[in-house]
């Protein structure tokens, strides 16, 4: 009785000298490398591994999976057949882990499957969103077409996500320099001027004996406050992740925030309009549109906005009434949807609409940058000039003493 075929992933060098990788499915392990030696390839690591596409919990950034996208509809639109697309497209990988996202891919394929069946096994890096519209584009015979839109839906979707943490990153920024050097002077030098002020009989100032206490409690108790708020850290997180109320509550509280808020509910209104508006024009019927985008949406008032707005779009109101209703587009969105819906053009002018809050985004940022910058100086130097003031007040009184 024969072994069941199993899947192999193998690293090996081939006659060029350069390190490949890859799977191969065959009922053992010698088989395997005999195969390789043939290719050319000499084998190194070789191991088992589950049927089907392998399991990866691996560095895969979302700009990898946008590239992936782009390469692939450059190849097709240029007349490559699939299969040969996906080794072109594996040998240009440095990431062994998307070399094997890819290849696994080509397996799936090979073996009968469509592109889009193929997708939805590896749903930690293709969402329905993307897989819809890989779906639409095989049944319209216009796949390359399709993935150009998902390309550049990626694209701009990515370069929106690094403003977005650009503006963020400065007032964490602050933050943790803020905290880093107010600690060090307080742990390091003002223990120095505690034993100087140890030899005066006159009373310390109270804002002086404050700023000795602070400094007593953080080198007795710096190890429980870090664990503090690492574990503060981590049960918000893990809150955010399980609970629904809780991140409804956090996601309407930063929509409130202010300038923070502005930013987030501008981004989210361009990533609305950008997601329909390239689901839309695939020929994705409205309603089922509406559900990708809900799917596709990070904040979670306007993930349920968009809920009820695919419900009343299904009872035949208006996109634009509904948007209105919710209360969370501006009047400009609501305006170019209505003229879109009329003229028949609504894909159009929901691009403009997600081009247009794109660029108000991108605008913020540049504020929000050039503000940041003189407030760090501005926070760091009040923090150091107080303890500073803190500091030098006893030798004030002093020098007013004599």
């Amino acid at each position: 009785m024969t072994n069941a075929a199993t899947t192999y992933a193998w690293e090996g060098i081939n006659r060029q000298g350069r390190r490949v990788s890859g799977q191969t499915v065959s009922h053992d392990l010698a088989r395997v490398k005999a195969q390789l030696r043939q290719q050319g390839i000499c084998p190194g690591r070789v191991r088992k591994q589950s049927a089907g596409l392998p399991s990866l919990a691996a560095p895969i950034k979302p700009a990898d999976i946008a590239l992936f996208t782009r390469q692939l509809a450059t190849l097709l639109k240029a007349g490559i057949a699939l299969l040969q697309a996906f080794d072109v497209i594996s040998e240009g990988f440095d990431n062994r882990h998307m070399y094997r996202l890819v290849k696994g891919l080509k397996q799936e394929i090979g073996a009968g499957n469509t592109l889009a069946s193929a997708l939805r096994k590896q749903p930690r890096y293709f969402d329905d969103l993307y897989c819809n519209l890989v779906a639409a584009g095989e049944q319209a015979g216009a796949l390359e077409t399709l993935l150009e839109r998902v390309a550049d839906h990626l694209e701009k979707s990515e370069r929106l996500k690094a403003r977005i943490k650009k503006a963020m990153t400065y007032p964490i920024a602050v933050i943790v320099v803020a905290s880093l050097v107010s600690s060090l002077l307080l742990i390091h030098v003002v223990p120095q001027f505690q034993n100087l002020f140890a030899s005066v009989d006159s009373e310390l100032p109270g804002f002086t004996l404050y700023v000795i206490a602070l400094s007593e409690f953080l080198q007795q108790a710096w190890w429980m406050l870090a664990l503090s708020l690492g574990a503060g850290g981590l049960g918000l997180r893990r809150a955010y992740r399980v609970s629904p109320g809780f991140r409804h509550w956090l996601d309407a509280g930063l929509l409130k925030a202010p300038l923070a808020g502005t930013l987030l509910k501008k981004s989210a209104v361009a990533r609305y309009a950008r997601t329909l508006s390239t689901t839309f024009a695939a020929g994705v019927p409205l309603v089922q549109a509406l559900d990708s985008v809900a799917a596709a949406a990070s904040n979670q008032l306007f993930k349920q906005a968009i809920e009820h707005m695919r419900h009343d779009v299904s009872t035949g109101m208006p996109l634009n009434r509904a948007m209105a209703t919710s209360g969370l587009f501006p009047g400009m969105a609501i305006q170019m949807t209505a003229i879109g819906e009329e003229s028949g053009t609504l894909e159009h002018m929901l691009e403009k609409v997600a081009s247009h809050y794109e660029s108000d985004v991108d605008t913020l940022v540049d504020q929000l940058t050039s503000l940041m910058e003189p407030l760090i100086m501005v926070v760091l130097g009040g923090i150091v000039g107080a303890l500073v003031i803190a500091l030098y007040l006893p030798v004030f009184q002093l020098g007013t003493a004599f």
